[in-house]
């Protein structure tokens, strides 16, 4: 029943607001009810537990208690803590850590402030309240009578919500004094932690007890770990007074941005910092069809590494090429003091002279830009080591300066306060940054934790998984109630009219097996094809019905959905899905039934489609085969049972399936595959060799493509506005200027861009006979050039941006692997709608949601390739460790300074230095080759495209192992070459 808005009733109070929408004056009137029931949820306060609120079916709410106060060597007294807002936008890790901060009274106030704030710190503290060990307790003073406060005239907003929480923190104290009155308990005190010293005070001018949160912590049991975890915006009532110089020029107004970006004054995208400078930088703009060149600390501002900033275009005039040197952060900056920074101009003459950013009139020269502003950090969790050198206190535990070194070498170096320096040298460690001054050559950061050991296995592994924010944390209870009871016993339903069977087709009498990599245990996909009396072939790919188990709405569905993806290192697998489903219940393993989703096709045997349909089914592969078994059988003519036969149907269609794609304008691109041999029972590397591709990874390869353009059309032909689909963007024709040019000096060959056929049937030309190995590097150099495919909705692009440029297919999906990739449990889904099967979920139609799940997948997809290929370097490393190695390498890459080199067995990159030859050098970068020039021997050149001889070793530097390699001799400058 409402009440009128002229009711006395002192429990009603009402906020106006006046508010222009559209140019029309509208006045806003909310109504807030108080009440007096609302409970402190202490142990100690009887009288809150009797008049706790009652719920609808008569039962009393039990609010979650607060612990028995707690106590410190500091403040020995029983307390309980209220934090400001504040705390938590600064401190949450330092809230979150399990050794502290139990028994925390959030009030209302706060909890909204932070919402309004940054939302996934509100998610954060939203976990930390449903933590039941934490017992974080909501207390909602907004809606309870005796701490309700309006605001006043003139009051700031700001300023009314730090009155709220000091009226609360009094009620508090009041309210647990009277509770405990005639009780043998002591009233415990009620701390207010706040690092706002207005508010300090005022608090203490109202008999508020109140401290800051280093004081606070400065008094528990690990307190020199749990210091340093403190954001470095709020740790600074330490910080000598000094007179600032302004160093990095003042970011614009929003206001100017905004109106500025509209206007095309300015230009917004993504940073993006060079592998091999990071003084140099590029800004991706819809205004340019090159990048901007951002060149030095000055222009770069404060950027950093996947931020989207705004630029602004200097004049033509001083336009510049890339720049020609490798510049390495921990080289150039190895002897700067973590101590002395903050009142130092900063001098931007060195950086100029070590990029070497000449301005140019060529036609080489790009549009070279400044950051004046930036629209959204990506500031994250940073793995990396503290710099030795930084160290400036080897003994005590005084606080000290100092740097870290991330592991991502396009991130700046790190400045964090510790007082654990000496016994955190030699770890990984975790750190945030909090803020970049414009004062301060380095961004500020604080401590998270530490990992472990350098070069410890599992220290290093959860470094990259954390580093790549890959969701590693065990499955909650929440998920794993969602497996079937049965756990492993679970079976394929025996009666046929189990309701598991509805709709499902009967194929167990089918010839159906798998082929995968080898000790494959998730195992997505299997196959079959049969030979049909009016000549054609029956083929049916089945793919495991993992949407039977995973339903929308569930714990296990948004875990899932979260994860995105299964992440495969080299040692370790991080499962999208629990392993009862990926390994056991949806895997198609051999002579066990299961459950299936199939798309079957009559194929002529000149691989034409004659027809499809999909249905979902029931299977029993007969077997399991790796590639190399797989071959070995088909291969071997005594083998002609049926099951081999289906396999030789397979490859003989699939053969002409790739014929097609190549001959429509598939691309046939490369990147390094290297296989890692381990020790089984300690996983430690033992070996490295490279993959070798047979006849039969191409087979399983050409029927997923297939399934996955068949499945594509149906669902796009039924949801039209919400497919779940995936595209490759076509390349910019200036990406592959640089190669073009490169190729055309170098080897006298041209490379076609003018379409994906074009590009495909130039780089089959592009051969030297002499050496097989430069047609896979130059397609290692082209997948370079090309954009990252995507998942997207297909109601948010038109239906021409729907082309899978690499595959030269009008319209693709994923369906084929939805045990370790969510996108393809969303396909399953769609198709099941659109073949009747089940009706489909509201939120897989809806154009935005469909949106954001694009959004993470491409994202979790993108960090896990780079978890996966950090995970191969460092066991090539782990390999390498203790050994000297000779090995054949490819120039990558020629800078005035030094070239790149690519270690085929390997698979990875290198960097020689010409200072290390002990000769003099010339480079011409429009030969891209350097000039050696030994003092007693002839002068030789070291071009790109060149096959060289180099050492690999394993070297100690600033504390961490890393390769070294050293050249030893070229093979060859220029290799004979056909073709043009």
């Amino acid at each position: 029943m409402k009440r009128p808005l002229d009711s006395p009733n002192p429990m009603l109070q009402q906020n106006i607001y006046v508010r222009n929408i559209r140019g029309r004056v509208q006045k806003v009137v909310r109504e807030i009810y108080l009440r007096t029931d609302i409970p402190c949820s202490s142990q100690l306060c009887t009288r809150c537990a009797i008049t706790a609120p009652v719920a609808v079916d008569g039962k009393v709410q039990q609010p979650k208690l607060l612990g028995l106060p707690a106590r410190t060597e500091k403040y020995k007294f029983p307390h309980y803590i209220i934090p400001d807002t504040n705390i938590f936008f600064y401190c949450m890790d330092l809230m979150e850590h399990k050794s502290a901060f139990y028994d925390v009274i959030i009030l209302q106030t706060v909890l909204d402030e932070l919402r309004n704030q940054s939302l996934p710190l509100y998610n954060r503290l939203r976990q930390l309240v449903n933590d039941e060990d934490k017992r974080f307790y909501i207390f909602h003073n907004e809606f309870r009578s005796d701490t309700f406060v309006t605001r006043q005239h003139g009051e700031s907003i700001n300023d009314r919500n730090d009155r709220a929480i000091r009226t609360a923190v009094k009620w508090y104290q009041g309210h647990i004094n009277d509770a405990v009155k005639g009780s043998k308990n002591t009233a415990p005190q009620i701390i207010l932690i706040t690092d706002d010293k207005a508010n300090r005070e005022k608090a203490r001018a109202d008999n508020i007890l109140c401290t800051s949160i280093k004081s606070y912590v400065e008094g528990l049991e690990n307190c020199d770990e749990l210091v340093d975890m403190i954001a470095q915006a709020l740790d600074n009532e330490d910080a000598k007074s000094k007179a600032m110089k302004l160093s990095y020029p003042e970011y614009y107004s929003t206001i100017k941005l905004l109106a500025g970006v509209k206007e095309g004054i300015y230009h917004q995208g993504v940073f993006q910092v060079s592998a091999y400078n990071f003084l140099e930088a590029s800004v991706s703009t819809s205004a340019f069809d090159k990048s901007l060149l951002v060149l030095g600390r000055e222009n770069i501002n404060r950027a950093v590494q996947g931020d989207i900033v705004v630029a602004q275009l200097l004049p033509q005039s001083e336009w510049k090429k890339p720049t020609e040197k490798i510049v390495d952060q921990e080289v150039v900056t190895r002897n700067e003091d973590a101590e002395v920074d903050e009142t130092e101009e900063i001098d931007t003459g060195d950086d100029q002279r070590e990029i070497q950013g000449e301005v140019e009139t060529e036609t080489k020269a790009l549009p070279t830009a400044k950051v004046v502003g930036i629209v959204r950090r990506n500031w994250r969790s940073y793995v990396g080591h503290i710099d030795p050198a930084s160290i400036s206190n080897l003994r005590g535990r005084s606080q000290q300066t100092v740097f870290l070194l991330p592991m991502d070498r396009r991130i700046p170096k790190i400045r964090i306060r510790t007082r654990q320096a000496v016994a955190l040298s030699g770890q990984k460690i975790v750190v945030n940054i909090d803020s970049w001054q414009r004062t301060s050559r380095y961004p500020a950061g604080h401590f998270i934790r530490a990992l472990g050991e350098m070069e410890n296995k599992e220290a290093e592994t959860e470094s990259l998984l954390l580093e790549y924010d890959v969701q590693y944390r065990p499955f909650p209870k929440s998920v794993l109630d969602c497996l079937p009871k049965e756990g492993n016993e679970w079976r394929v339903p025996v009666s046929l009219e189990d309701p598991a069977w509805r709709g499902r087709k009967d194929f167990r009498d089918l010839l159906v097996c798998s082929v995968d990599p080898l000790g494959c245990q998730d195992i997505d996909d299997a196959l079959h094809a049969r030979l049909l009396p009016n000549g054609n072939f029956e083929v049916g790919v089945h793919i495991a019905d993992v949407s039977y188990f995973v339903k929308p709405d569930t714990a296990m569905d948004t875990e899932a959905a979260a994860r995105g993806t299964t992440v495969y290192l080299v040692d370790k697998r991080i499962d999208m899905l629990p392993m009862l489903l990926g390994t056991d219940l949806c895997s198609l393993k051999p002579c066990v039934e299961r459950f299936a989703f199939s798309t079957i096709w009559e194929i002529t045997k000149d691989s034409e489609i004659l027809s499809v349909y999909f249905t979902k089914s029931v299977i029993k592969s007969r077997d399991a085969f790796s590639y190399e078994q797989a071959q070995l059988r088909i291969d071997d003519n005594s083998q002609q049972d049926p099951l081999t036969k289906s396999m030789r149907y397979l490859l003989m269609l699939s053969k002409k399936l790739r014929h097609k794609r190549m001959d429509a304008g598939a691309l046939n691109l490369a990147s390094p595959e290297v296989k890692i041999q381990v020790e089984s029972e300690t996983s430690d590397p033992v070996d490295v060799e490279t993959k070798q591709l047979q006849d039969t990874n191409s087979l399983v390869e050409e029927f997923m493509l297939l399934a996955n353009i068949s499945v594509a059309r149906k669902i796009n032909e039924v949801f039209p506005d919400a497919a779940m689909l995936r595209r490759h963007g076509a390349p910019p024709k200036s990406n592959f200027e640089q190669l073009q040019d490169m190729l055309r000096v170098r080897k006298n060959m041209t490379l076609e861009v003018e379409s994906s056929k074009a590009l495909a049937d130039s780089l089959d030309r592009c051969v030297d006979h002499r050496e097989p190995f430069f047609n896979t590097l130059l397609r290692i150099m082209t997948t370079r050039c090309m954009l990252s495919a995507e998942y997207f909705c297909s109601g948010s692009t038109a239906a021409t941006e729907f082309r899978h440029y690499g595959l030269a297919s009008e319209i693709y999906t994923h369906w084929t692997s939805p045990i370790r990739r969510y996108a393809d449990v969303v396909s399953h889904r769609q198709l099941a709608a659109a073949i009747d099967y089940e009706l489909i979920h509201p939120a897989l139609r809806n154009k935005s949601k469909l949106e954001h799940v694009c959004k993470n997948i491409n994202y979790r997809h993108r960090m896990a390739q780079m978890a996966g290929r950090a995970s191969v370097e460092y066991y090539v490393g782990q390999v390498l460790k203790g050994k000297v190695v000779e090995e054949d390498a490819f120039v990558f890459r020629v800078f005035k300074n030094g070239f790149v080199v690519f270690i085929m067995k390997f698979g990875i990159e290198g960097v020689i230095y010409t200072k290390v030859l002990g000769h003099d050098s010339e480079f011409e970068p429009e030969q891209y080759k350097l000039v050696i020039k030994p003092k007693n021997a002839e002068p030789f050149d070291i071009g790109i495209f060149d096959k060289c001889r180099v050492k690999i070793s394993v070297v100690r530097e600033n504390a961490k192992s890393q390769p070294k390699f050293e050249y030893l001799k070229m093979l060859n400058s220029r290799l004979e070459t056909e073709g043009s």
